[in-house]
């Protein structure tokens, strides 16, 4: 019998977070995440999903091969060892792959060359994922591994949407562009949401919400995407946890020349400073849900343009499609705060759009509706699940080939 599981990585800057699924059959078999990679107090915490019992391990751990073998270790303890002849692949997220990688690959020499090539559009997350790859390869040089690109499924916006309005000469030259991230989300979420309408994919219009501590919107036509809110980098479209999104240009140039900030600064105050926590000191939606019921102004303003700006992304996505067969939420905020869901529904009814009081405060752990049962236009929650994506892909790639 041919190997089915894949090991999926993804390999942060101090961090490493895995999960070994089965995508022949959506099994997940362990999940866990080393934290704190190069400190004294690194810590390794593991769980078979056999036994759903975690296992912890403190100490420090000096790098990244370090790190990877001591998960090896932890999942030969449970008989699912990277020696394992079931393991078909290693899946690696990789958050920027350019206009170059528009679907999952096969790593080689070539291919890690490309994504060194693409740091500069990504320093904080290339350089992390480059590492986690050349660990991984040096334990198993024999098994394939394959790149999965959070920007993929974004490479087929039309340039009217990717473009910006900036010389072109200069844009080329500079590769600036709107590239997208969360893909692996929207890419997941949308076609989940076509099947919990009972439909393919190809024949859903769906605005794709990523509601999380970052934030990202998506319209997706046909299982298409044609626009998405984030842009050369993570950092434009929603109001998300510590980022501003969508700011006026020349508020840099201003902070630059009046308020002498240096560029470093901006962009620690745009990134880092901004956002939510900028506006109420507090990036935790639950805990500014809670302040905004017990009467705080400065959190409910932040409540309140965070839902402003989510409402103009719903109705912005609502002309790009044309027609819209369902809104999904999806990540922390959008699968868990009702409040969110229903402020930025509310008042759209003219758009066919409406929640359901009742159905958008159940709690639950799978897709579901949440708008009323006659709605022209779906309302839903669809938790994400970017492992499953990622396993799905890369196991699609080379599983023909096993």
């Amino acid at each position: 019998m041919s190997p089915t599981r894949v090991l999926v990585l993804n390999s942060g800057s101090s961090s490493l977070k895995y999960q070994l699924l089965d995508p022949a059959d959506g099994d997940r078999l362990a999940t866990g995440l080393v934290e704190r990679i190069g400190e004294e107090t690194s810590r390794l915490a593991h769980t078979p999903l056999a036994t759903g019992t975690a296992r912890e391990r403190t100490g420090p751990i000096a790098d990244h091969d370090a790190a990877l073998k001591a998960v090896a270790e932890e999942l030969a303890r449970d008989g699912l060892g990277l020696d394992s002849p079931e393991l078909a692949a290693i899946g690696h997220r990789v958050v920027h792959g350019g206009q170059l990688f528009t679907e999952p690959t096969v790593i080689d020499d070539a291919v890690l060359a490309e994504i060194e090539r693409l740091i500069p559009l990504a320093p904080l997350h290339n350089p992390a994922n480059l590492t986690g790859i050349r660990t991984a390869r040096a334990l198993r040089p024999d098994l394939p591994q394959v790149a999965v690109f959070d920007t993929a499924f974004h490479t087929t916006m039309p340039e009217s949407a990717a473009r910006y309005a900036i010389d072109a000469a200069t844009a080329d030259a500079h590769r600036i562009r709107r590239y997208g991230f969360h893909g692996t989300s929207h890419a997941y979420v949308s076609r989940e949401t076509a099947r919990l309408l009972g439909k393919a994919p190809e024949d859903v219009n769906v605005i794709v919400l990523h509601l999380g501590n970052g934030a990202s919107a998506s319209a997706v036509r046909g299982g298409v995407c044609v626009d998405t809110s984030m842009g050369l980098t993570p950092l434009e479209g929603l109001v998300m946890g510590t980022r501003s999104g969508d700011t006026d240009p020349a508020v840099i140039f201003h902070l630059a020349r009046v308020g002498g900030m240096s560029i470093d600064e901006i962009d620690t105050l745009l990134n880092k400073r901004s956002g939510l926590v900028g506006l109420c000191g507090d990036n935790d939606m639950r805990e500014i849900r809670r302040r905004v019921d017990a009467g705080d102004a400065q959190a409910a303003l932040a409540f309140d343009i965070y839902i402003h700006r989510l409402k103009k992304y719903i109705g912005a996505y609502y002309a790009v499609l044309g027609t819209v067969d369902a809104i999904a939420f999806t990540a922390g905020v959008g699968e868990n705060a009702a409040p969110v869901r229903a402020a930025a529904v509310a008042g759209l009814d003219p758009l066919g759009l409406a929640v359901d009081e009742a159905l958008n405060a159940v709690r639950g752990d799978g897709p579901r509706l949440i708008s009323p049962a006659d709605a022209r236009v779906k309302v839903a929650v669809v938790p994400t699940d970017e492992e499953l994506e990622i396993a799905t892909q890369t196991y699609a790639l080379v599983g023909k080939s096993n």
